[in-house]
This record gives C-alpha cells, structure tokens and sequence, in this order.
C-alpha cells in the first residue's frame, strides 16, 4: 500500500457516520406524537372529579306525577283553609251583631231596676195627693210627705244614692263644693269656709256625680 493509500483510509476511520434519514426522522416523530398522545389520555382519565359541572339533573329527581301529587295535597290544604277562614268570618259576623244588640239593650233598659224600686214611692205619693184633698189638717199632710220622702231617699241609697253631709262650716273643698258666690263671714274663723248650701250634692258609689252648690265667707 502506497502512502496516499494509507492516509485515505486513515481519513475514512475518523469521518463521522452517515447523517439519519428523513424516513428515521418521521418514524421518530410519530412515535413522540403517539407517546405524547397517550400521556394526555392518561392524564384526563387522572383529573379529579372536584371541580366537574354538576348542574345535571339527579337521577332520582322528583317525577312528573310525584310534583302532581303535592300540587293536589297543597290545593286540598288550600280549600279547607279557606272554608274554616269563612265560617270564622261568619261566626264573628254573628258576634258582633249580637254584641251590638245587646249592649243597645243595656242602654235602653239599664235603669229598669232602679225606676221599678221608686215606683212604689211614686204609689205612696199618688194616694197622699188623693187623700189630701179631703184632708184640711196640714199636720197629717205634712206628716205623709215627710214618711214618702224617707222611702224615696232609702230607694235612692240601696242604688248607692247619697247626699253629701255638706253643714254649714266646714271647710270649702273644690272637690265637693262648687262656689255659687261669697258673702262677707261673720266672723274671722268662717272665712274659706261654707256659709250656707244653695243646693245638695250627690255621689253614686262615692263617685261624686253632682257637686253641693254652696255661698263661701270671705
């Protein structure tokens, strides 16, 4: 071998290899693409289920006759609500007219006790006019007029009917009394206090319901 020969040959050895092809190139990337392909199937079948949609209807959801159903009770309800809120209507209805009839009546007829417990005074002093007439002492006429008189004032009382005892000299009261006028007193100690009473006052139950028109001393 000549020396030419020797050192192409010694060049061929440390020449690099062949350059891949383009059918390697291809087959590799394919193989890429279909590993890749596979990761990704991998992956969604790994995703968790957390954060997927589930506004889906469920699956056992009421049906159509089931809703019919409480639709039909809820109505059923609804009438016999109905029917008890009209027969209390009614009833209060009933109430009130009664009510207002019956208190009409206790005003109309509520002094029926007390004008059936004077009637009999009223008897007495029909029969002492009648008998007056005839009669031409005023002493007896005096007498039966006094004795009516006592009767009426016990009717009056067992009413819970009372004269105030309103005498001449006690103190003047606003709560009592009602000043008609003043006259000068007759002595220093009847200043402020009743002179004279013009007209008696009255208490029902202790209620005062008239007041004793009286003359005060100043």
């Amino acid at each position: 071998m000549t020396t030419a020969a020797f050192a192409m040959a010694l060049m061929n050895l440390f020449r690099r290899g062949p350059k891949p092809s383009k059918t390697m190139d291809t087959e590799q990337t394919q193989q890429a693409q279909q590993y890749n392909a596979a990761e990704g199937t991998a992956q969604q079948e790994n995703v968790p289920t957390d954060n997927l949609d589930t506004s889906a209807e469920p699956a056992d959801s009421p049906s159509e006759q089931t809703v019919e159903a409480e639709l039909e009770l809820l109505r059923t309800e609804h009438r016999e609500l109905h029917d008890k809120h009209i027969r209390l209507f009614a009833e209060f209805d009933n109430f009130r007219k009664r009510t207002a009839k019956e208190r009409l009546e206790l005003i109309q007829y509520a002094n029926q006790n007390t004008l059936n417990a004077i009637l009999p005074v009223v008897d007495d002093m029909d029969r002492a006019v009648a008998n007056n007439e005839k009669v031409d002492d005023v002493v007896p006429v005096r007498e039966g007029m006094k004795l009516i008189l006592q009767k009426f004032m016990n009717v009056l009382a067992a009413q819970g009917l009372k004269p105030m005892s309103n005498e001449p000299g006690v103190d003047f009261d606003t709560d009592l009394h009602e000043a008609i006028t003043k006259a000068p007193a007759p002595s220093e100690k009847m200043k402020g206090k009743v002179l004279d009473v013009v007209e008696k006052g009255y208490t029902l139950n202790d209620k005062v319901i008239r007041f004793a028109k009286v003359v005060v001393g100043e």
